[in-house]
């Protein structure tokens, strides 16, 4: 009598009968629940901008008309020219340049510190303050825009660089990702300096600084958009021309051209505001997902 044929295993016991990878039913899963909802959330943050830079080649006729076209009959240029003479531009950009500079620098640095501060060094109520920044990320920026300017205006900060800058300097979401990474640095490296004679500043900047490099460069990076497409404390604090930053820039440029009737020079203004922005975030991207992951967990 001839043994029966063995059965074939098709999945460990206890374990799930996974499709396999090209099988239709993964296929529509996956498109469904992955490609599609990227392909829409794309869709939602690229046309605008898409829209954005063709309109600025456009002419006003083929803005303003119910017969709507994507491309431009031709690549105009003008419209650049008149955004860049209609409204002191250059002083603009200056302005912009000086305050995202001066401005993050010193965010970016007042970060660092207090982090390392909130991780590495004992003090009382460390735990309280920790909270209060907590508290100051989920406040609006909107509700302090009023003391701020009472306090700002009464030191004569009205109309200066040091009056946008000021108010803006503390950043509690920088302040809280860089914690949450240096809580995840290994203590035996500090403890070896610190034998070694190394003091708290030492120990920051010779060693907690330089393998904190994604992090930083997040919170670099939030820091520089921020504070270059900032429009609404620049407007209540300045209304002189020549104090203005870029985002204001576009509201004296709307009112000089005819009240927004000549989109393809506002469209044009608008590009030139965000290419500054896209070539830093080109130069740091790669620097984002690695310091959000650095930061997600704690020890």
């Amino acid at each position: 009598m001839s043994a029966p044929a063995p059965v074939e295993v098709t999945a460990r016991a206890g374990e799930p009968i996974r499709p396999r990878a090209f099988s239709s039913k993964n296929l529509v899963a996956t498109i469904t629940a992955g490609y599609i909802p990227l392909l829409v959330a794309t869709l939602i943050v690229a046309l605008p901008l898409l829209w954005m830079v063709l309109s600025s080649f456009k002419t006003a006729p083929e803005i303003i008309t119910t017969d709507i076209k994507l491309l431009p009959k031709s690549l105009n240029l003008d419209s650049y020219g008149t955004a860049m003479t209609a409204v002191p531009f250059g002083r603009f950009f200056l302005n912009s340049t000086i305050v995202t500079v001066v401005g993050a620098l010193i965010k970016v640095s007042l970060a660092i510190m207090t982090a390392y501060a909130l991780v590495f060094v004992r003090f009382p109520f460390k735990n309280v303050l920790f909270i209060l920044i907590l508290v100051a990320l989920m406040v609006p920026s909107q509700v302090s825009i009023l003391p701020n300017y009472v306090l700002i205006a009464g030191m004569g900060g009205k109309n200066t660089l040091w009056g946008i800058i000021l108010p803006g300097l503390g950043t509690a979401f920088g302040t809280f990702l860089l914690r949450q990474h240096f809580m995840t640095l290994p203590g035996s490296i500090l403890e070896a300096a610190e034998i070694d004679g190394a003091g708290h500043w030492k120990r920051l900047w010779q060693i907690v600084v330089p393998i904190s490099g994604p992090s930083i460069a997040t919170v670099a990076l939030v820091t520089i958009v921020s504070e270059w497409n900032d429009y609404i404390w620049p407007l209540i604090i300045t209304d002189r021309p020549e104090l203005m930053t870029l985002p204001v820039g576009l509201t004296l440029l709307q009112n000089s051209e005819g009240g927004g009737a000549n989109w393809p020079i506002l469209m044009a203004g608008a590009v030139l505001v965000i290419i500054p922005v896209l070539v830093v975030f080109a130069m740091l991207q790669r620097y984002i997902v690695a310091g959000l992951t650095q930061g997600s967990t704690a020890n």
